[in-house]
């Protein structure tokens, strides 16, 4: 997070989806996301007020892999009806302005903020997602005294809450990652469920 400190009214937990391959077919730097899954979260009760998912339509390598369809449960369908990233992202941004401000942008470890840079940079639009970034994979860590940098899953499990939806939908990643936010902040004993 960055050294600004003004207290977050809202806490915006973003998890994406993007194009991939095991095969080496789709490079690291030609990744483009394909889903995004948003849950703005109120800082004052960490609770999710709203919600946004949209799919995008990739154009770098517009072919779905059957390893990015097997992962992600996303179909060509999908993204052939999907708007391309500009218009998506011009909408999570404004999206986002309709709620309380300051924001944060929080999301598991910082590969959904690298990505949004690259797709940006791709597509020659501003960055204009909020400047504060927090890294929960790196927070979750800090706050449970765990030197391990834990998958959400993983996380999940460590605080014994269950996976919800389907794993590598952003979505449904982005719900579950807002469940672990209270624990990454250091307010979540009483979420924790009792075995």
């Amino acid at each position: 997070m960055s050294s600004d400190h003004t207290p977050a009214a809202s806490y915006v937990v973003i998890d994406v989806e993007a194009t991939c391959d095991d095969g080496g077919g789709v490079p690291r730097h030609e990744m483009e996301i394909i889903e995004i899954g948003a849950v703005l979260v109120a800082a004052g009760t960490l609770q999710p007020v709203d919600e946004f998912q949209s799919f995008i339509r990739p154009v770098r390598h517009a072919r779905l892999t059957p390893f990015c369809t097997r992962l992600t449960s996303i179909t060509q369908d999908d993204v052939d009806a999907a708007s391309g990233f500009v218009q998506v992202f011009d909408r999570l941004c404004q999206w986002i302005a309709t709620h309380p401000a300051p924001h944060v942008f929080c999301s598991w470890g910082d590969y959904d903020q690298n990505q949004f840079r690259q797709d940006c940079g791709f597509h020659g639009v501003p960055y204009a997602l909020p400047h504060r970034h927090l890294n929960l994979k790196r927070a979750f860590s800090q706050q449970l005294g765990i030197s391990k940098k834990l998958g959400m899953s993983g996380a999940l499990a460590h605080v014994g809450l269950p996976l919800a939806g389907t794993h590598h939908r952003g979505i449904d990643d982005a719900r579950n990652i807002a469940r672990l936010l209270p624990f990454a902040l250091g307010r979540g004993e009483g979420e924790r469920v009792k075995g």
